[in-house]
């Protein structure tokens, strides 16, 4: 059996980012691009994390997820600051910029969402997603 999985997830998140940079160009968020939207959200939901927590909840490597750091530090949306549990360690904070543009995010979210799941029952998405999440898992085992 040929199965091409691998190839739409692929395509899917290529078109999703494209069409979810307009949404937040056109709603004015030019503060951050979508990849970047991935830490903020981690972040908003577990702010002052360790950026190994933070690399294994946005599943980006180290040494990318420092890069896009730095640039996000510059334009003022997170903060490293010391961990008060381990001097050798940072924690990655949100700024009240950042913190000030979640729910406009939220929205925006929500709205690709809708596209995502157009013509979708109730049923059919949780039994998706479970079906994604399923993949993640085997994809974390290895």
């Amino acid at each position: 059996m040929e199965t091409k999985g691998g190839f739409l997830i692929s395509r899917i998140k290529q078109m999703g980012t494209r069409i979810f940079d307009r949404m937040l160009a056109a709603s004015g968020i030019d503060s951050f691009n979508g990849a970047q939207g991935r830490i903020l959200y981690v972040l908003w939901q577990n702010d002052d994390i360790s950026i190994s927590r933070l690399s294994s909840q946005t599943s980006l490597a180290n040494t990318t997820l420092t890069a896009m750091l730095d640039r996000m530090e510059n334009i003022g949306l997170i903060v490293r600051k010391p961990d008060p549990k381990d001097r050798r360690n940072r924690l990655i904070a949100l700024t009240e910029k950042a913190k000030s543009l979640q729910d406009d995010y939220t929205k925006i979210s929500q709205k690709m969402n809708e596209i995502y799941y157009t013509g979708f029952t109730e049923a059919e998405i949780m039994q998706f997603e479970s079906y994604l999440q399923r993949i993640l898992n085997n994809l974390e085992e290895r």
